[in-house]
């Protein structure tokens, strides 16, 4: 290695973040950051870390794709079959976590989880590319192969099967809804004297508190 690891850090110096800055709706402060990251053109600002808990009490993360934001929650979709989608099913909490290092911001979410509707699984499942379609039912996400050729083999069965009529989705594939009830909104600032904003639900409202960095 070139550099020592330990060597390696940014001054955080962009912006800063105060409670009279954010927003009373947590939700709408997310949206007003994520706009700000799409301007900003930051590479799949979409793009999140879901934490999970494994049943023996394990952390485990891997980074997924939002698809919706709403007053309800945050939405994503996933093989339930696989190993985060059984870790959701018997421990239906989870973490998201949004790094914009070109805005030198974080955001966090925490929550209960829960399954959307087949509906909406259904109506998001259409309008996903064919090949997309044709890989949920190609991928027993999670499962041990034994090389590429097992997949590839039976992409070309399945476009064969489907060919000339819509992919319908797989019973096991669909949506999970984390429901918040904290936000923390993080903004590098130097000297690692970070801003942190954090909302928490109390009964049926938001308190808004600044955390020490």
């Amino acid at each position: 290695m070139s550099a020592s690891i330990s060597d390696l850090r940014n001054e955080y110096t962009l912006s800063g973040l105060d409670k009279t800055d954010v927003l009373s709706d947590p939700i709408a402060q997310f949206r007003r950051w994520f706009d700000a990251a799409l301007s900003a053109r930051v590479p799949e600002p979409n793009a999140m870390h879901v934490s999970t808990v494994t049943a023996n009490g394990r952390p485990d993360g891997r980074i997924v794709l939002l698809k919706d934001v709403s007053d309800t929650g945050f939405t994503f979709y996933t093989n339930y079959e696989s190993r985060k989608g059984r870790e959701l099913t018997d421990h239906p909490f989870a973490t998201l976590t949004f790094f914009y290092p070109e805005l030198e911001r974080q955001m966090r979410i925490e929550g209960r989880v829960e399954k959307v509707s087949a509906a909406e699984s259904d109506a998001y499942f259409n309008s996903r590319p064919r090949g997309s379609q044709i890989g949920a039912w190609v991928s027993h996400q999670s499962s041990v192969i034994d090389n590429r050729d097992v997949l590839e083999t039976r992409q070309r069965e399945l476009e064969a099967q489907f060919a000339g009529q819509p992919v319908p989705r797989p019973p096991y594939w669909g949506g999970f809804r984390v429901l918040p009830d904290v936000l923390e909104f993080w903004q590098g600032r130097p000297s690692r004297l970070h801003d942190r904003i954090r909302y928490r639900k109390d009964e049926n409202n938001w308190l808004i508190e600044r955390l020490s960095p």
